[in-house]
């Protein structure tokens, strides 16, 4: 295990949400998803994934897998309802910006009646 890899707790929560292969469990499983996330982490190209986690192109394409088959939506769920059973959840660290919530382009110089601003202010 190098700096940065998952712990055995880590692995323990994901792993089950990790899809199984055509034919059974996923042989290195643990390192390829260790290699993925040290991708994503270091912003290296697939190419410098290190070969002690096997073969870059094995690793990016389980990744492509992994992505077009909404793995990581399904685990970022999976985890966020785990902590919230732990009550680790605190939702008022949340921000919502503009380059998250972007209005619809006919939304800008609308004129809103002031009568109809006051009350939606109030709700």
């Amino acid at each position: 295990m190098t700096r940065g890899d998952l712990t055995d707790g880590e692995w323990e929560l994901i792993e089950p949400h990790l899809p199984l292969g055509a034919s059974g469990p996923i042989p290195d499983l643990r390192s390829y998803f260790n290699a993925v996330m040290w991708r994503f982490r270091t912003g290296s190209p697939w190419r410098d994934v290190p070969n002690s986690y096997g073969s870059w192109s094995t690793i990016y394409d389980r990744f492509r897998l992994w992505a077009r088959d909404g793995v990581f939506q399904t685990l970022m769920d999976a985890m966020i309802t785990e902590a919230a059973a732990r009550d680790d959840v605190d939702l008022s660290l949340v921000s919502v910006d503009s380059t998250v919530a972007r209005a619809h382009h006919h939304a800008a110089g609308m004129v809103v009646d002031p009568d109809l601003l006051e009350d939606m202010e109030k709700a």
